[in-house]
């Protein structure tokens, strides 16, 4: 009998690591399972992505202001630049609203970029900017500050532990629904859990933030898991000096790094921070995607960074895509010091003004032409050292 067990038991972990769709039915991809998986990927590269007339998450998803139109006009930019990626966020009281319209906008969102051929990273929870979200109408964009109108999820509602039922059920039914999508890439379970918020929020920041963050988030992770799906899970961490294996991490950035299939991280700095960030976290042996990058007046740039994660065959995913209601053109410092009198020297994020015009054509040729190259390969003309 034990003979049989052991037996049995390698049988279904070969099996396993040849089929890495199938393995995160209960616990965390193993490190081959993760590797097969990204092989077979189209390099990632993208953008996080919010319409330009849309000025949150909530206003993009909600009945009254969802517009396939205005995605596919902008989704074919992105196809024609070479993006096979884009990073959209998700929201709990979406769910709350109107779970089957959600999910049927959420289908019809992939349709269209499978129309593009762009496989989308989806958010469920974020710990960053205004943590009191309401649905309905959003409040138009505050004149010359960057993201004045992004919204938590859940935000304040981590103070009621009633509210927990809902957040597993949300979990549980959307990455339960696509749990077999090809046409999705990942999950991103949480982004940046363990942000205090940023803005102007503070006395509005749900009461002993991490600590709840820190308990929810592996729940949130055993949730998404417990629907099966084909697609990796992950978290990025996005602060403190080391992510290496032997670092002291916190609570929160322990169970990104531990329960992630594969590993996500944001750096919006100079590329010999970019860099000594990677070489952090290589040791622990998986694909990355780098899920947040490009603020232009902090040193991290499309012609600086890009071709590293190419390079290195890191997924790469700038902030913001088109210019509109998010004002992510404007730098943080805005929340103190707003450009309501001239605009930024430089724009601090975003690559289309709203017309779809690059805002810079070089940057989109560099898109461009990396994308169209071999797999880690960076065209001479382009070349990193």
């Amino acid at each position: 009998m034990k003979h049989t067990v052991i037996g049995l038991a390698f049988v279904i972990a070969a099996a396993f690591s040849l089929a890495p769709a199938h393995a995160a039915d209960s616990a965390r991809w193993s490190k081959r399972q993760a590797a097969v998986w990204y092989a077979k990927q189209a390099w990632p590269v993208g953008s996080n992505y919010l319409p330009a007339n849309a000025i949150n998450e909530l206003e993009m998803w909600q009945a009254d202001t969802f517009d396939p139109a205005r995605i596919d006009k902008e989704l074919g930019w992105a196809q024609k630049m070479g993006m096979t990626t884009m990073r959209v966020f998700l929201h709990d009281l979406l769910w709350k609203q109107d779970a089957q319209g959600f999910k049927q906008r959420i289908d019809t969102f992939l349709t269209i970029a499978a129309k593009h051929h762009i496989k989308p990273i989806f958010v469920l929870f974020d710990s960053c900017w205004d943590p009191q979200p309401k649905l309905g109408p959003q409040h138009p964009p505050i004149p010359g500050v960057h993201n004045s109108g992004w919204v938590q999820s859940p935000g304040v509602a981590m103070d009621d532990p009633d509210q927990y039922p809902r957040f597993e059920a949300y979990v549980k039914d959307i990455v339960g629904h696509f749990a077999k999508d090809n046409r999705i890439l990942a999950w991103d379970v949480w982004n940046e859990p363990d942000n205090p918020g940023g803005g102007d929020y503070d006395a509005e920041e749900p009461r002993d933030k991490f600590q709840r963050v820190a308990e929810l988030l592996p729940q949130v992770f055993a949730w998404a898991r417990s629907a099966h799906p084909l697609q990796p899970l992950t978290s990025g961490v996005w602060h403190d000096d080391d992510w290496s294996p032997d670092a002291r991490l916190n609570a929160i950035e322990k169970t990104q790094l531990e329960q992630s299939d594969i590993i996500s991280f944001h750096n919006y700095g100079w590329p010999e921070e970019f860099e000594a960030r990677v070489k952090q976290l290589r040791p622990w042996g998986r694909p990355m995607i780098c899920t947040e990058y490009m603020a232009r007046g902090a040193g991290s740039t499309i012609d600086t960074i890009l071709p590293i994660g190419k390079r290195d065959d890191i997924g790469m995913v700038n902030w913001g895509f088109v210019d509109g209601k998010s004002q992510t053109r404007f730098p943080w410092d805005s929340w103190k010091r707003p450009y309501t009198f001239e605009p930024p020297t430089i724009w601090f994020h975003d690559l289309l003004h709203p017309d779809g015009s690059p805002y810079r054509a070089r940057e989109v040729q560099i898109i461009h032409a990396l994308s169209e190259a071999p797999r880690g390969v960076v065209p001479k003309v382009l070349s990193v050292r």
